[in-house]
């Protein structure tokens, strides 16, 4: 067999060409390195990109927060349809539990007499919430807390304890909410919900997000449209949230969830507080045309 011989090649580099591998390593000995402004300029750049970008960011949160918090009120009102369904027509049970002034039982407590038992600045555990009527069609207690809602749980006398609260909304009055029967008059509410015909059922608010300094139990409650409070003041008993962008969140007795956009900020001064007269007088007559009017 005849063996060929290969002969290497060889590349001259004294020639001074610019040419070959040997060349091109000797360029990049050369290379120039970035110098300290232009790194100085580079940071900059990505700084201005990113404080470009944070409220980008945060918007995108924030909108997250909301779309989570109307899942939580479509899970609640699932849980509502459900309890209907297994109890002959009867929406949940939604009546005052607890006197307003100082927080402690009415006379006759019964935590059936209600959805979910409880206040929510001083609960400091889920353990309302998991004996509540709703809480065996769904075993969440995160649907019961809005994720925007950083209120933590206080003490009686007013210390605040590092413990997120576990509640951010109540059931409207309309709902099965026949209180004591000294004010079952005031505040007319639907028992079945086949009964439920004005508001119809996608304009009947059912679950309220509600303001972190408003909220104490679960039932939200706003004087009706009607005679007998035709000559008072307006008053927010329970005040809305306003975590979303200056928007609240609703459920309603069809099913559906919704964000209202407020004409004026919801802030909370004190218990029944007056409407302001600010633009809040429109907000309150959308949330009051979404509660019973007095029986006629």
């Amino acid at each position: 067999m005849r063996h060929q011989t290969v002969t290497p090649t060889v590349y001259d580099d004294t020639s001074g060409s610019t040419d070959g591998p040997a060349a091109a390593l000797l360029l990049g000995r050369h290379r120039r390195a970035f110098t300290l402004v232009e790194l100085l300029v580079v940071i900059a750049v990505i700084a201005l990109l990113a404080a470009l970008l944070q409220p980008v960011l945060s918007r995108a949160k924030a909108k997250a927060r909301e779309v989570v918090c109307l899942n939580n009120l479509k899970q609640l009102q699932t849980c509502a349809k459900l309890y209907s369904l297994d109890n002959d027509d009867f929406l949940p049970p939604n009546r005052y539990v607890y006197y307003i002034n100082t927080g402690g039982p009415s006379a006759g407590f019964d935590p059936n007499l209600t959805w979910c038992a409880g206040l929510a600045p001083f609960d400091t555990t889920t353990e309302n919430i998991e004996r509540g009527l709703l809480f065996r069609y769904n075993t969440s207690t995160e649907i019961y807390r809005c994720p925007s809602d950083k209120s933590r749980v206080r003490t009686p006398d007013g210390q605040y304890l590092q413990l997120r609260r576990t509640r951010s909304y109540n059931m409207s009055q309309s709902i099965n909410g026949l209180p004591d029967s000294e004010q079952a008059t005031l505040l007319p509410s639907f028992a079945k919900e086949s009964e439920i015909d004005d508001p119809a059922p996608s304009k009947l608010l059912f679950f309220v997000g509600v303001h972190e300094d408003s909220i104490l139990d679960s039932h939200f409650g706003i004087p009706p449209r009607g005679p007998m409070f035709a000559g008072v003041s307006p008053q927010w008993w329970d005040l809305p949230t306003g975590r979303h962008a200056q928007g609240g969140s609703f459920s309603f007795a069809d099913g559906h969830v919704e964000r209202w956009r407020w004409a004026a900020p919801k802030i909370f001064t004190e218990r029944a507080q007056p409407v302001r007269q600010d633009g809040e007088m429109q907000d309150f007559q959308r949330v009051q045309r979404g509660v019973k009017a007095e029986d006629r």
